[in-house]
């Protein structure tokens, strides 16, 4: 380097400190604002129209019907058609393919309830006995639902006109 000096430039300023708040950006930030929720009001007044389905009554039952089949399934694996113990599982499936001929087309439909402890294969053998008895519709119950009467094996006659 050569023997010259370096001289430190700075610049003062004219006036003191500013502590003033710039209200320029809010502005600008406000005018957009404005211009937007001018933009977007007639929007929102826009009806849109909803059709909405009409509500159904449902029919609140007491009692189960004494055609209806209900299959309990206990914690212990033991097998109940209403309120008929079904010893084994070939028992269960033959008195309900039984039951199920008596019923019309369409009207094949069983309803099961288990027990909360109950083991899941033992529920699921039990679905799988009703299909092969012939069981259209299969419906599970999450409410403890009171057993039904027996339900009669032969078809109920037919009206006389």
């Amino acid at each position: 380097m050569s023997g010259k000096k370096r001289r430190k430039i700075s610049v003062q300023p004219q006036g003191g400190l500013n502590s003033d708040i710039n209200i320029t950006p809010m502005v600008d930030v406000v005018l957009v604002l404005l211009i937007i929720f001018m933009v977007v009001t007639p929007l929102l007044e826009k009806d849109i129209e909803v059709k909405v389905p009409d509500s159904e009554k449902v029919e609140q039952l007491d009692e189960v019907p004494q055609d209806q089949l209900v299959v309990t399934v206990a914690q212990s694996g033991e097998l109940k058609i209403n309120l008929d113990v079904m010893p084994t599982q070939q028992e269960y499936v033959a008195k309900l393919s039984r039951m199920l001929a008596a019923k019309k087309k369409g009207d094949k439909l069983v309803f099961f309830t288990a027990d909360d402890q109950t083991n899941y294969a033992k529920l699921v053998a039990a679905l799988d006995g009703a299909r092969q008895a012939g069981a259209e519709t299969l419906g599970m119950a999450t409410d403890k639902i009171e057993a039904a009467a027996p339900a009669p094996l032969e078809p109920p006659p037919p009206p006389t006109p």
